[in-house]
């Protein structure tokens, strides 16, 4: 069901309290995070240009995503999208979607050629939601452990 949209507030997290209010959501993307070590996590980015976008509805954090604008020779000038969640009871409502939209237009504002983002291979939901926003698979990410 799609959510009446009226109530959405989409804004950047800026201050430490709006940070952790984020907690809950992204640590349904990323376990790993402990709840006291993000806003220092987020702090330590945002020196390297990441920033934390948050989507509220009726004043409850729905959905979240961490991006960052920058450039290499294969993409161009690009908003990459590092984390993008929704609460998973709240999925399917449109706040994916419309944190999307808002991640994108900013990425026009800013006069990015691409938005781009990895997804995890077994993410197969957000793949299909990927998709549906008509975006592209276009290569593998591979990693190497060095510890």
């Amino acid at each position: 069901m799609l959510h009446d949209f009226a109530r959405l507030m989409i804004h950047l997290a800026q201050t430490d309290a709006e940070i952790a209010l984020c907690g809950p959501v992204l640590r349904e993307l990323r376990p790993q995070i402990a709840e006291n070590e993000l806003v220092a996590r987020v702090r330590r980015q945002e020196q390297g240009g990441y920033r934390l976008v948050m989507l509220e509805d009726g004043g409850v954090v729905q959905a979240v995503a961490g991006f960052r604008i920058h450039e290499n020779l294969s993409s161009g000038r690009m908003l990459y999208v590092d984390d993008l969640v929704t609460r998973a009871e709240a999925r399917s409502r449109g706040y994916g979607a419309a944190l999307l939209g808002w991640l994108v237009e900013l990425g026009r504002s800013e006069r990015c050629d691409h938005l781009e983002l990895d997804s995890g291979h077994q993410r197969h939901a957000a793949h299909r939601f990927y998709l549906a926003q008509r975006m592209s698979i276009v290569s593998h990410h591979f990693r190497l452990p060095l510890h």
